[in-house]
């Protein structure tokens, strides 16, 4: 039987495939996994306890809920645009569309009443599920402490903490942002380096979380109107998705720095 440290390679193929002899079988595979873990700068994946699994099942479950959500609303706009019935984008304006919906035929009134009862309902066990998670959220001293960086919400706190493994795993808060996937691709050959987009290699939820972060902050500093910061000046040089990027991953190494010392976040 697998020890753990083999179980974990087998999750990252990509680290063990170097390792494959010829054709693919499964001797061959397990043959590979034995020479990948003992490898000394081979990198596994720790077990994570209950409570973080736990966590991380809310989490997935508002993200099929909040899919679901979305899909229901792009069924209700394009229905009502056949009838000539438009309202603003927005999950706040289907309520809009509902009430105008009053006035449909009676054989399209049953169907776009399932889908309101639907829409409700849905909406309903989202709200449920995020009121789960911030009872957690604020029960974990961790998750609380990250929550001062700008930038990082309830969800993306508590998805953090029960993500992460030991951050003494990472050499620096470089390391941390690659294995998130915010630092860029290299194809460098011959003493010239190539920079590509950013890697997309690690967690996609939690990339995604704190790039939604990034967007938040990108807003509200637009309000403030001009400066010298260094959020402006990215924003008067470069579009506002790498300058997401950009501040996605200075937020994935405040969030070592935090992780690391057991400290809050203090402006500068």
């Amino acid at each position: 039987m697998l020890q753990p440290k083999a179980m974990a390679s087998c999750r990252g193929l990509s680290y063990v495939k170097p390792y494959i002899k010829r054709q693919k079988t499964d001797a061959a595979d397990a043959e590979a996994i034995c020479e990948a873990v003992t490898r000394p700068t081979m990198r596994f994946v720790p077990a994570k306890t209950e409570e973080h699994q736990a966590i991380l099942m809310q989490h997935r479950t508002r993200d099929i809920l909040v899919r679901q959500v979305t899909q229901i609303v792009n069924a209700i706009r394009s229905h009502l645009a056949e009838f000539g019935i438009v309202a603003p984008v927005g999950v706040q304006n289907v309520d809009r569309l509902l009430e105008a919906a009053a006035e449909l035929p009676e054989q399209a009134g049953v169907a776009f009443d399932l889908l309101s009862r639907q829409f409700h309902e849905t909406r309903d066990r989202v709200a449920e599920i995020t009121r789960q998670i911030e009872i957690s959220q604020r029960q974990d001293p961790t998750a609380r402490r990250l929550t001062t960086i700008p930038g990082v919400g309830v969800l993306t706190s508590s998805a953090i903490t029960a993500t992460t493994p030991d951050v003494s795993q990472f050499r620096s808060a470089r390391d941390y942002a690659a294995w998130i996937g915010l630092t860029p691709k290299q194809n460098s050959s011959g003493g010239r380096e190539r920079m590509g987009g950013i890697s997309k290699m690690g967690d996609r939820y939690i990339r995604r979380l704190l790039y939604l972060g990034a967007l938040a902050r990108i807003r509200t500093r637009r309000r403030r109107g001009e400066g010298d910061d260094w959020i402006w000046q990215l924003l008067k040089r470069k579009p506002v998705k790498v300058v997401a990027i950009a501040i996605a991953n200075k937020m994935a190494r405040t969030i070592w720095a935090l992780l690391k010392s057991g400290q809050s976040y203090r402006p500068a």
